[in-house]
């Protein structure tokens, strides 16, 4: 016989709590999708909340980019956001909605959400130059999360 997991203490997060976690974990994967061919990327985001906006910087150290690549190909994404201190507390949100490259003129508001909750792990060496810095942002159309807590 299956457990019953609605015994414990799953419950549906309110908006709230979504923006709290939004704004608070700096980290999840980006969902993306090219002709039935999945390819889910671990990245630093920044939240806009105000906008209903993530936003991505995705590095290219060479010619091409296989996430840039399968960005440009994928109409609607999903991005997935996690705190999970123990079995028995744990909370995550998932968003989707379109994504679309940044233009010009909106960097100043993508730094202002990277600065505010993203990091940055040391992928290159200083000496490795970057080919490109693209910006992305996911509009967010729904959002849901769940959470556990200590009984």
């Amino acid at each position: 016989m299956a457990p019953d997991f609605a015994q414990h203490n799953r419950i549906e997060m309110p908006a709230e709590e979504i923006d709290r976690l939004l704004r608070e974990e700096g980290v999840g994967v980006l969902s993306l999708a090219d002709d039935g061919v999945a390819y889910g990327i671990p990245l630093s985001f920044g939240y806009d909340a105000d906008r209903g906006r993530l936003y991505f910087v995705f590095l290219r150290p060479g010619e091409s980019s296989k996430k840039a690549e399968f960005a440009e190909r994928t109409a609607r994404a999903s991005f997935t956001v996690w705190n999970a201190p123990s079995r028995d507390q744990w909370e995550s949100v998932v968003v989707d909605g379109e994504l679309h490259q940044v233009d010009d003129g909106d960097w100043d508001r993508v730094r202002d959400a990277l600065e505010d909750n993203a990091w940055y792990p040391t992928l290159f060496s200083e000496t490795e130059p970057m080919q490109d810095i693209l910006g992305w942002e996911l509009r967010i159309d729904s959002r849901s999360g769940l959470q556990r807590r200590r009984a």
